[in-house]
């Protein structure tokens, strides 16, 4: 601080600037050496040695004539705030000021609670997800050096405080959001460790750290691991399930697994708060669901489309955490751009930021985080874009302070300004949320951290200005903002000027004259009440001036309202271009006069009336009396049961295939069901009423299958087939073995078909032993639905072509004193029919499928027909998201290649494969007291012509072909606003991002091998 002023006489003939730097060094340094002292502790650090002389120094300061907002529901003017070694020690009125306390004067000024970020990464070292690679080959155990378990991706032992290393730079630019507390962690893997909350001090970590181990982290992503398993999302959640019984097998018998640091450290961090991150509004209720089953409740870490699902939220009883990382809009400019761009993600660009006032409005605890931001600087003006739609700044400042601290149990340290608590604060020149407010200062454990320097002294008023010698006056103005004052010549013609201000230090300019180039030229320092110093005249002659207030600026009140939320499009169930604006409901149906293809014994029935009531089929024959129902006039149409695919892939989440072992049994494709699937209503409009979803053929013993109603716009819970029997996918041949993989994938075993009998008798063998083991077993997901199968509570649908494989399947099974439900696909099956009907298999078919690889060389379009013929119960399938739209064209194949009668081809998609899932008494054939599952036909079921007219699903009009048709209006029209809502959006000035286009994911059975 040797920096020398230079002679005041002198001052004048030197650049403002120089003379305002210059001097605000030296203005400011007692106030530096204050402030800026390390700590602010009232005692040394006695385990760290002082390499010097120990200088202990107890900061003690007074903020007075604040507006004090002590929390978000109290708010107290003209407060003082006493702070005293970095804790609170005293907010409100009437505060004894210490007498060695530094007064700091906030009249003016607000004080707010620093921000709490309950998500975040600060200090703590990034890792890359290792994502999937076929050209390595695979890794069966985990690398992880140490005692810790078999899977990488549980990393429980993780502590984010031991790897916690202060940055300052990051630390400044969330000071500058207005954060001053963060809870830190690892984002790695699928159970990630603990968090650690952290200050974002400038202090070494054992001061900033004020809980070591503060939550506990988890997610469905594997992160940096480069295992195998789990390579799906029903992996990632079977791996959770699991891991939680082996956590709680550990804690009672730990003798028999040995040390196992992860598990441990599992069940020590059980009574953390629990912090789980999705990345969509299923995967909330997915996480959701299995911390209800093991006695839990998950955080959930929001995806941003949770708005989507309100009520299903609220369901969860969770706390959430939400970003404000709206997507930006996407430029649409260019027609062949805005093709790819959907009506979904429009519509999600519009809505993202109702989200936190949708979980305001329906009382979901919720906090704010910055996470996932491009650009953290845009964190506060996202939310202002949150309030401007409709969320309250009330519950914004809550969300951001009082929730996040409750939340992690730490309100006694931080999220409010009283006593006792941490000196965590923020000065601003007005309400928060304001979007002219300036951020001065963040004040974290007491220290000072500047974020504007400028407009704390709000110099803006009219002021007279004198010169001297002469004693020549003018009326001055200054208004502009705190930090950017803006000066005008007050005359008979208003005359701008300029001006700047750093700190004390002021300089100005203005011509006395309009349009005159000479100006007056000052500079000198701003007082209380008066302004002084020297300058030069329009003549270049020295002056001394004076500027004395005249009167205050006082800033005009803001009468209007805010600048409301534009209107915005409607929340669609499910959320894509066809969804329902308000959900489809259930009522009383007459189908008059129709042709009635029953599937039953009655066969087809001429100009028959079916009566529909409470989603059951209530009467069947003519002339009915409608009473209160709906009458469909049925004339010249058919009526027939709802189609029924017995293996289909839609609406699966995140891979169809957890191939990366031999046998999955542990996995479910209940746990990834996506309603969002636009193939739920395509299929609807091919007649189409229940699907069985199976997991895809990457290995013998796959995964848990789950048996669905197309109730298009459920959630996933609500499609499922309530009472359904549950069943599990088996598959054989070239995809189990692996011929068709790749060179890198020859280690799995089994390599060979022998393998494959021997993967079978070994599970089940295993699974013998596991049911006889006593008391003080280990749980085994994947053990307990082969278990099921043995006693025939689970029944199996296998993948199979080869005779020799189907035979070999049905001897194992009858081994273990179980029967094979039904062999999907084989193709062979004519060839082995009869040895299928004395085990008591079923069959589900293509109709002309084959040549496609070796093992189906021998398929023949009269498949279906021979093995009917033989007496097995049989169906056609699509195992195909596209084919599924025509299975009755499918079913028709049958009647030209193997002359099957119209009405048994037709059984072969309804009743036959409800026959197959054990549904046959609630589903598949029109009978009185059967679920109300039909399809109005405009022609013969079994023509080419033939379009779905109406798909009814438990008496619900899911699909109708007259509403589709106006569906088709409505989305030209929204798609329309929405294209020039963004065009608007990006004409003024708003940021946007690319169109792209993103491609539709249609699952097969062996997709992801």
């Amino acid at each position: 601080m040797n920096k020398v002023l230079p002679h005041p006489e002198r001052a004048a003939l030197l650049p403002a600037r120089w003379v305002g730097k210059a001097a605000s060094a030296c203005l400011k340094l007692s106030w530096l050496f204050c402030l800026l002292i390390p700590g602010f502790y009232a005692q040394a650090q006695v385990t760290f040695p002082e390499n010097g002389v120990a200088s202990p120094r107890e900061g003690c300061f007074a903020f007075t004539q604040a507006t004090l907002v002590k929390d978000a529901r109290t708010t107290i003017q003209n407060a003082t705030l006493v702070i005293r070694a970095g804790k609170i020690i005293g907010a409100g009125t009437g505060i004894a000021i210490p007498k060695d306390a530094v007064i700091v004067d906030c009249k003016g000024k607000y004080i707010y609670p620093s921000f709490v970020d309950i998500y975040s990464n600060y200090g703590v070292p990034a890792v890359r997800s290792a994502g999937n690679s076929f050209a390595a080959p695979p890794q069966f155990l985990s690398n992880t050096k140490g005692a810790t378990g078999w899977n990488q991706a549980i990393k429980s032992e993780v502590n984010a405080a031991s790897l916690f290393v202060t940055d300052d730079a990051k630390a400044q630019t969330l000071r500058e959001l207005g954060f001053g507390t963060v809870l830190t962690h690892q984002a790695d893997g699928i159970a990630r460790g603990t968090g650690a909350l952290v200050t974002l001090a400038n202090e070494r970590e054992n001061k900033v750290i004020l809980k070591e181990k503060a939550s506990a982290h988890y997610s469905f992503d594997k992160g940096s691991s480069t295992q195998n398993y789990p390579s799906s999302l029903m992996g990632a959640v079977a791996l959770l399930r699991q891991t939680y019984l082996d956590a709680q097998w550990y804690k009672t018998q730990p003798a028999r697994e040995g040390i196992n640091v992860s598990l441990a450290a599992w069940n020590n961090l059980q009574q953390l708060p629990q912090i789980f991150e999705t990345i969509d509004k299923w995967d909330a209720l997915r996480a959701t669901g299995i911390a209800h089953e093991f006695g839990g409740q998950y955080i959930i870490k929001a995806g941003g489309d949770e708005y989507q699902r309100i009520p299903e939220m609220a369901a969860t009883k969770a706390t959430f955490i939400l970003s404000v990382n709206f997507p930006d809009a996407i430029d649409v400019e260019d027609p062949d751009d805005a093709r790819f761009v959907s009506v979904s993600e429009m519509k999600h660009w519009e809505l993202a930021p109702t989200e936190p006032a949708a979980f305001e409005k329906a009382n979901i605890p919720f906090c704010l985080t910055a996470a996932n931001l491009k650009d953290p600087k845009q964190f506060l003006a996202k939310v202002r874009k949150a309030i401007q739609a409709g969320l309250s700044e009330r519950k914004a400042l809550e969300a951001l302070t009082q929730t996040p601290a409750t939340t992690l149990k730490v309100y006694d340290q931080v999220g409010s300004l009283e006593a006792g608590k941490i000196a965590n604060f923020l000065i601003t020149s007005g309400p928060l949320f304001d979007d002219n407010t300036i951020f001065y200062q963040n004040w974290v454990q007491g220290g000072r951290y500047l974020l504007k320097e400028n407009g704390w002294r709000d110099v803006r008023g009219t002021y007279q200005l004198t010169l001297q010698p002469g004693n020549i006056t003018y009326q001055i103005a200054v208004k502009g903002t705190p930090v950017a004052p803006a000066l005008s010549l007050l005359q008979k013609d208003t005359i701008a000027g300029k001006m700047e201000v750093d700190d004390k230090l002021v300089t100005l300019q203005f011509s006395p004259v309009k349009n005159n180039t000479k100006t007056i030229r000052l500079s000198g320092v701003i007082g209380e009440q008066h302004w002084d110093g020297t300058g030069l005249d329009t003549s270049g002659n020295t002056v001394k001036w004076k500027a004395s207030l005249v009167s205050a600026f006082v800033p005009k009140p803001d009468t209007a309202a805010k600048e409301a939320g534009e209107s915005v499009g409607k929340v669609y169930y499910p959320f894509n271009a066809y969804g329902w604006e308000s959900k489809p409901v259930q009522e009383d149906l007459l189908i008059k006069n129709a042709t009635v293809w029953t599937s039953e014994k009655e066969g087809k029935l001429e100009n028959t009336d079916v009566l529909l009531h409470n989603g059951k089929i209530a009467r069947i024959g003519k002339n009915l009396a409608a009473g209160n129902a709906k009458v469909i006039d049925g004339t010249g149409k058919h009526l027939s049961a709802g189609i029924i695919d017995e293996h289909s892939h839609i609406a699966i989440s995140r891979g169809v295939n957890e191939g990366t072992q031999s046998a999955t049994s542990e996995v479910r494709i209940a746990d990834v069901l996506n309603p969002d699937d636009i193939n739920i209503y395509r299929q609807l409009s091919g007649g189409v009423t229940a699907s069985h979803l199976l997991h895809g053929s990457a290995n013998t013993i796959g995964g848990q299958s789950q048996l669905i109603k197309l109730r298009y716009g459920a959630n996933a819970e609500d499609l499922k087939f309530s009472g359904a029997p549950p069943f599990i996918k088996f598959a054989l041949g070239e995809n189990v073995k692996q011929s068709n993989w790749g060179a890198s994938q020859t280690v799995r075993f089994p390599q060979t078909r022998m393998g494959v009998e021997q993967v079978l008798d070994d599970a089940f063998t295993r699974a013998r032993d596991y049911e006889k083991a006593g008391a003080g077993k280990r749980r085994d997901l994947k053990l307990d639905a082969l278990v099921e199968i043995m006693h025939s509570k689970r029944f199996i649908t296998c993948h199979s072509y080869v005779q020799s494989e189907i035979n070999m399947l049905m001897k194992v099974a009858e081994r273990y004193g179980f029967r094979v439900n039904t062999f999907t696909h084989i193709l062979e099956g004519y060839k082995v029919a009869d040895k299928m009907k004395k085990h008591g298999a079923g069959a589900s078919t293509f109709a002309d499928w084959w040549a496609y690889k070796m093992e189906v060389q021998d398929a023949i379009p009269y498949n279906a027909s021979i093995m009917q013929d033989v007496g097995l119960t049989v169906a056609i399938n699509s195992d195909d998201a596209e084919m599924a739209r025509r299975l009755n064209q499918e079913a028709a194949k049958s009647v030209k290649y193997g002359g099957m009668k119209e009405e048994d081809a037709l059984k072969m998609v309804t009743i036959n494969p409800a026959t197959l899932l054990h549904v046959g008494d609630k589903t598949g054939s029109i009978k009185v007291g059967k679920d109300a599952d039909l399809v109005l036909w405009s022609d013969h079921p079994l023509s080419i012509y033939a379009k779905a007219e109406k798909t009814i699903v438990d008496g619900i009009v899911y699909f109708d072909r007259e509403r589709d048709a106006a569906l088709h209006q409505r989305i030209a029209a929204e798609r329309n606003r929405l294209i020039q809502k963004m065009l608007a959006e990006k004409k003024g000035g708003k940021p946007t991002q690319k169109a792209a286009y993103v491609p539709e994911v249609l699952w097969h059975c062996d997709d992801g091998l």
